[in-house]
């Protein structure tokens, strides 16, 4: 289950209205809209801990381990370490679409990329490419 379905589940199940939600989360109702709706996930950690804490759940549950990538390579690298986590994820994830792996050889293999991604990314800032 995706970030945006795991929301409005939780949401629904408190009845919570979105307007209540981005109030303790401290954003607005069309960022919480987004996130719901739009597939848009949060820039801060802090906001997926407000959240978990207005749902009553763990904050894990809230940030899976794509998620968590997604969010570290925004805050470490700005709007383009963002956009090349995502685009990462989504390229790895559909690399094994239709495939015969066991979900468990999947996490694995994404999360051997996800590391190369961290070393590439500090190699380049070393040798002076970022």
């Amino acid at each position: 289950m995706k970030f945006g379905e795991k929301l409005k589940a939780l949401r629904t199940e408190k009845r919570v209205s979105q307007e209540e939600a981005a109030r303790a989360a401290g954003i607005s109702r069309r960022a919480y809209g987004s996130y719901e709706q739009d597939g848009v996930y949060p820039r801060n950690r802090e906001i997926y801990a407000r959240l978990a804490a207005l749902f009553g759940c763990d904050v894990n549950y809230l940030l899976t381990e794509d998620e968590d990538f997604v969010a570290r390579a925004g805050e470490k690298y700005g709007s383009t370490g963002r956009r090349q986590a995502e685009a990462l994820v989504r390229e790895a994830t559909a690399l094994f679409a239709g495939g015969e792996l066991a979900d468990e050889d999947k996490d694995e293999m994404l999360r051997a990329i996800q590391e190369a991604y961290w070393i590439a990314k500090e190699k380049n800032r070393k040798y002076g490419g970022g």
